[in-house]
């Protein structure tokens, strides 16, 4: 059978606007955002360290989104309305995520409706308390309380405490210019812990630097962080 010129023109159209309709699908629009939180203090992390998994059933995608909690222990992503699942990975942050009796991660259910603010609560190992960060004749001084939290049959040693310099924001045990690690065996005093580096000369020099200390927890790979502070020099 032939087809005349106006049915293939007819055709075209439908195909037209078949594909134009599957090109232009809303893009996401909801923002879900938060922290990664201990009785509601944010839990700092080392930078694109400690990921975190979404899922929503349909549309047919059954793997997870993949995303990862900034070094101050926030979260935002862009999604549609909907279901969503969240879960932490077994052996991710310095801290402790819900399992289920198995021993498989646990699962938060979201139901997002609109923009939501959504905190996620962990159990970490160790918070650091009361950082101060001090500059002074070429020195960087920190000075930080140890709050042991997790003490029972899972609870872990400290392997070490470190303070870092960074000429960015960026600043952890991969990014930094200058450290000064203490091995936690030979912390004395969980209550008064002091940590001090010397700034190294600086090629391009700058008037300030940032600097966080930093926790290691035996046989935990990720560490936990104070917030990074900005120093004038």
């Amino acid at each position: 059978m032939k087809l005349s010129t106006y049915h293939i023109l007819i055709i075209a159209g439908i195909l037209t606007t078949m594909s134009c309709k599957k090109d232009n699908y809303d893009e996401p629009g909801v923002l879900l955002q938060g922290h990664v939180v201990y009785r509601g203090e944010p839990i700092g992390v080392e930078y694109n360290q400690v990921p975190f998994e979404l899922y929503q059933d349909g549309f047919g995608k059954t793997g997870p989104i993949n995303a990862v909690f900034a070094p101050d222990g926030s979260y935002s992503m862009l999604l549609f309305n909907g279901e969503y699942k969240f879960i932490i990975p077994n052996g991710q942050g310095p801290f402790k995520w819900k399992q289920t009796p198995a021993g498989a991660p646990d699962t938060t259910f979201i139901t997002l409706n609109g923009s939501q603010q959504l905190d996620i609560e962990v159990t970490p190992y160790y918070m650091i308390r009361n950082p101060q960060l001090s500059q002074s004749g070429g020195t960087i001084t920190g000075t930080f309380k140890i709050e042991k939290i997790i003490t029972d049959a899972s609870a872990r040693n400290i392997e070490s405490v470190s303070l870092y310099i960074n000429k960015t924001q960026f600043v952890s045990g991969a990014d930094n210019l200058a450290v000064k690690t203490m091995n936690g065996s030979d912390i004395t005093n969980p209550e008064n812990v002091n940590l001090s580096v010397a700034v190294p000369t600086l090629n391009p020099a700058q008037g300030y630097l940032f600097a966080r200390i930093g926790l290691k927890i035996a046989g935990v790979e990720d560490g936990i962080f104070s917030p990074v502070m900005k120093l004038d020099l």
